[in-house]
Formats: structure tokens, C-alpha cells, sequence
């Protein structure tokens, strides 16, 4: 039998390119649609991963000539992964997003830590070590179990009068720590969201720790409606940090920033990765499921992810300062306006 020639050789590549090409469009473009269907939500976690599947298969659609399938898959890439960027201008790109400022000599910087500590963490030390190294004037935690109850009582000189709510719970509710006095603390949804106001020099600002559930088919999209009224009781100035388990494009990001009249601080990064898979993947595999969101006059300086700690997630650091007093809903100032 003769062997088949090259032009036969790249026709079948273009119909393999062409066949990859189309499998990854479905999913992509479901993404973009989770406010139709709560399933539909799930697609939009891995967009920038499969944005990314789709360029390299657009590339490898134009090397075996399959010229309008490659340009298309290309461009489709192109404009999925700029949504995940926060680009002005660019729809489904989810909430606002809060500018960053650089820092004024003349306003006092504060520092907010945030992290889901995982509820049976092996090394507590490390993340005992690591507030005690950054030293944040608040910090946010998820996942506050019976066993990190009694661990952070190591650090109550530094954080006196914390708010822990669900620490009964075997998996742990939300905390907030602060080294400025705390008051009016509530805890809601069985400990899952925490509020307190902190005062800051005087000024006082509400801090919110919380956590969702697990996207559809889990309970987060009902926990999602039961957190409406007490997001909408969030006054400004205001920062809400916690795992929402949704990336800030998503449906379900954009419904909870939406709730308190909030702007997320985007881009963080990835802070979530297989926790037994080796840490230096989770930059470029890892879903950007940890946020923080500001309202009223938050200036917010810088915002990173930081070293790992044992958990699954990694802390996220964030720098603000306050500005001038803002009247009530009044926005801060934000990168665009797409939704």
C-alpha cells in the first residue's frame, strides 16, 4: 500500500485541529453565560486554562492549514483570556474592579491578611509564624475549626477580642482578627459569614470574613441567596475578604459584589491548588477563587499572594489606606464599568 502523501498527511491534521478546535469552543462560551443557568457558572472557573487550550490548538489548526478554524480559535482566545484580565471596556469580565493607587506619604497604610486556614492543617506554626512576620492590622480567616480555635488563643495579646463564629462546626466558620479594637460582631449562615467594624485612627471601617460553598451542583448558589441581606447591611467603608470557591469573572463573584456594592481587587492571582501537587504549578494551574472586596473610601496600595502556609490555599495580602469620608454609596474609584 502506498504511503500516504504529505498534502493527505496535513489534511487529516486539519480535521484533528479542527475537531480539538471545536471541542473547546463548547465550554468556553458556557462560561460566559452562568447568570442563564447555575451550571453554566462552572465553565467560567476554567476559562483562562481552556482560553489557553484553544490558542495553542488554533496554532496547531493553522500549521496544518486549516487557516479560517486557526484565525477564529485564535481570536476566541484572545478575547476570553482578556475577560479574566479586568480590561476596561471588556463585557463578562465580572465585577468592578478597585484601582490601584500608589502610596501617599501622607495617608497611614493598613494591612488586611486573608486566609482559608483549611480546617485540619497539619503545620498551624507556619501560619501562627507568618501573621507574626507581616504583622496585619486585620485578618480575615475561613475554615476556623475547634482545633485553630484554640490555636489562635497563641496570638490574643497581638489580636484581643477576635470574632469567631462556627468554630463548633468541623470544618470552621469565619474570624476576624484585628490589632484595633473591634465592635458590633455578627456571625450568619452558620458561621460562614463574619462582620465586625473596626476602628482605624479613629475611623471605622467594616470587615467581613466569609465563606462559600462549592459551585453548582453544591449549595453555593443557595448560600449566595441567603447572604443577600446581610451583604446589603455592609456600610462603607468596607472590606470583604474571603474564599468564594468562584473566580472574579464568574456569575457567582459578580451576584455577591453586586449584593454589597462592592469593587473586587483584581488581579490577585491564583491562590487555590491541589494541595499535594507541587506548590509551583499553582501559579499557572491554580483558580483564583480567594478575593477581596472594598467599598467607600478604600484606597487600596498593593495586593499579593504570599508563601505557602499548609493549606490548600494561599494567604492574600492586601495594603490600603482611607481616603477622604464618602457618602453613603457613593463608588470608589474603579478600573471599568463591565459587568
Amino acid at each position: 500500500m502506498p504511503e500516504p502523501s504529505n498534502d493527505r498527511r496535513r489534511e487529516r491534521l486539519a480535521v484533528w485541529a479542527s475537531a480539538l478546535c471545536a471541542a473547546l469552543y463548547a465550554p468556553l462560551v458556557f462560561g460566559f453565560f452562568g447568570r442563564l443557568h447555575h451550571s453554566l457558572d462552572l465553565f467560567a472557573h476554567f476559562r483562562w486554562h481552556l482560553a489557553v487550550l484553544l490558542a495553542l490548538a488554533g496554532l496547531f489548526a493553522l500549521w496544518s492549514r486549516a487557516w479560517s478554524i486557526g484565525v477564529v480559535s485564535l481570536a476566541m482566545a484572545a478575547i476570553a483570556f482578556a475577560t479574566t484580565q479586568g480590561i476596561a471596556g471588556m463585557p463578562f469580565s465580572g465585577p468592578q474592579r478597585a484601582a490601584f493607587q500608589a502610596a501617599d506619604d501622607s495617608q497611614a497604610v493598613y494591612r488586611l491578611l486573608h486566609l482559608n486556614l483549611r480546617y485540619d492543617n497539619p503545620t498551624p506554626e507556619r501560619v501562627l509564624s507568618l501573621i507574626g512576620r507581616t504583622h496585619p492590622d486585620i485578618v480575615t480567616l475561613a475554615e476556623v475549626s475547634p482545633m485553630w480555635a484554640g490555636k489562635l488563643k497563641l496570638i490574643e495579646a497581638a489580636y484581643p477580642n477576635p470574632l469567631i463564629c462556627g468554630s463548633d462546626v468541623r470544618v470552621g466558620g469565619g474570624a476576624i482578627l484585628s490589632t484595633r479594637p473591634i465592635s458590633g460582631g455578627r456571625c450568619f449562615d452558620r458561621g460562614t459569614f463574619a462582620m465586625a467594624t473596626v476602628n482605624l485612627n479613629g475611623r471605622s471601617v467594616d470587615a467581613v470574613a466569609l465563606h462559600l460553598g462549592w459551585p453548582w451542583p453544591s449549595d453555593q448558589w443557595w448560600q449566595i441567596g441567603r447572604l443577600a441581606a446581610p451583604m446589603a447591611m455592609i456600610r462603607s467603608p468596607a472590606l470583604v475578604a474571603g474564599d468564594f470557591n468562584a473566580v472574579s469573572w464568574s456569575a457567582a463573584v459578580t451576584a455577591m459584589a453586586k449584593a454589597g456594592g462592592l469593587h473586587i481587587v483584581d488581579p490577585i492571582g491564583a491562590s487555590w491548588f491541589y494541595r499535594r501537587a507541587p506548590a509551583w504549578l499553582r501559579p499557572w494551574l491554580g483558580l483564583e477563587i480567594d478575593h477581596v472586596m472594598v467599598k467607600g473610601g478604600i484606597i487600596v496600595r498593593s495586593a499579593r499572594i504570599l508563601e505557602d502556609v499548609g493549606s490548600d490555599h494561599a494567604p492574600v495580602l492586601v495594603e490600603f489606606s482611607l481616603g477622604r469620608e464618602l457618602e453613603q454609596g457613593q463608588p470608589v474609584q474603579v478600573v471599568d464599568d463591565a459587568f
